[in-house]
């Protein structure tokens, strides 16, 4: 009874009127449709998790790419280091070798320079000898000619 009084009432409301009542609906064709709106939701479903994987992958491989250009940085960063220890330590090799072909000739000249000194010494006190026996000769001399001189001024004033 309750169905009759309900479709009175739908009968009965005349904007309803002229449309025309639908058979009710058919439970086969409900679930036909329901699996057709699962299938659709799966297959919408399946393309995402596609899209999912593709964008995931695509991430993936630009990291790796990024990951080697890193690791092909970082090596020839660490070439270039190793490049610059051996060079620096190859320099720094020069410069030792450098200091002590100096110093050695610092010594040298050192020696040289005394020995310089040295004869310098000799030949000073060779000719201060040189200069006093000179001197003595000098004096010699003249106490010879003077004497001489003195003994013919003598010898002239005692004949005058």
């Amino acid at each position: 009874m309750t169905q009759r009084s309900s479709r009175k009432t739908v009968w009965r409301n005349p904007s309803l009127l002229d449309v025309a009542p639908t058979p009710p609906p058919d439970r086969g064709t409900a679930a036909l449709d329901l699996v057709h709106q699962a299938a659709d939701v799966f297959r919408s479903m399946e393309e995402q998790a596609r899209e999912a994987e593709a964008r995931a992958q695509s991430l993936c491989a630009n990291a790796l790419e990024r990951l080697r250009r890193a690791e092909m940085r970082a090596e020839a960063a660490e070439r270039a280091h190793r490049d610059y220890v051996v060079t620096t330590e190859q320099k720094l090799q020069d410069a030792c070798r450098a200091l002590e072909q100096a110093q050695s000739c610092i010594e040298a000249h050192k020696h040289q320079l005394t020995a310089a000194e040295r004869r310098a010494e000799v030949a000073e006190a060779e000719a201060r000898q040189a200069m006093e026996a000179l001197a003595l000769v000098e004096e010699t001399i003249r106490r010879r000619l003077l004497s001489t001189n003195a003994d013919l001024d003598r010898g002239w004033s005692a004949a005058a």
